[in-house]
């Protein structure tokens, strides 16, 4: 995914994860870290010998902003949805047929049931891969055929999600 702090963009992709154990690249740079979480946004990052605390607060999807050593800098994310989605698809017009995970995480919320009509822009599902939580919404109008997951289920990259009946 993007990652745009002032003036500076910067591609951003997590590698691996194993406890608290992550790898990710920055701009094609690799770095191995150690990121331990709390429920209230704080984090201790143990990096390079060195330990770092960050508060992360959220004002919208993909915005946020990350304090640190006394000095606070605002992100904002690209939608790894649509990126993923913009990736794979060969046709602008084409069918979505089915969500996968474009990351390994873990199943927060499912708020649609199988059969349910929704319409584009409406919220499916909610995945959240280290610490950080991801929307997915319906690409356009169409029909829940089954969800393929629970909530609570740990999810590799491309495992299917939910599928929709098509037309």
């Amino acid at each position: 995914m993007k990652a745009k702090t002032g003036r500076r963009t910067c591609e951003v992709e997590m590698i691996s994860k194993d406890g608290n154990r992550v790898e990710i690249t920055v701009d094609g740079k690799l770095y191995d870290i150690d990121v331990v979480m709390s429920e209230s946004g704080f984090c201790s990052i143990l990096y390079g010998g060195r330990s770092y605390n960050a508060e992360s607060v959220r004002h919208s999807e993909g915005k946020y902003t990350i304090t640190t050593n006394f000095r606070y800098f605002d992100i904002e994310l690209s939608n790894p949805q649509k990126k993923y989605l913009r990736g794979r698809q060969q046709v602008v017009e084409e069918v979505q047929e089915t969500i996968t995970s474009p990351m390994p995480g873990k199943i927060v919320r499912i708020m649609v049931s199988e059969e349910m009509e929704v319409k584009q822009g409406d919220p499916l599902i909610v995945v959240e891969a280290m610490k950080m939580q991801s929307t997915y919404t319906a690409a356009q109008n169409a029909i829940v055929e089954k969800i393929h997951v629970e909530e609570g289920d740990s999810v590799i990259r491309d495992q299917l999600l939910i599928s929709f009946k098509t037309n």
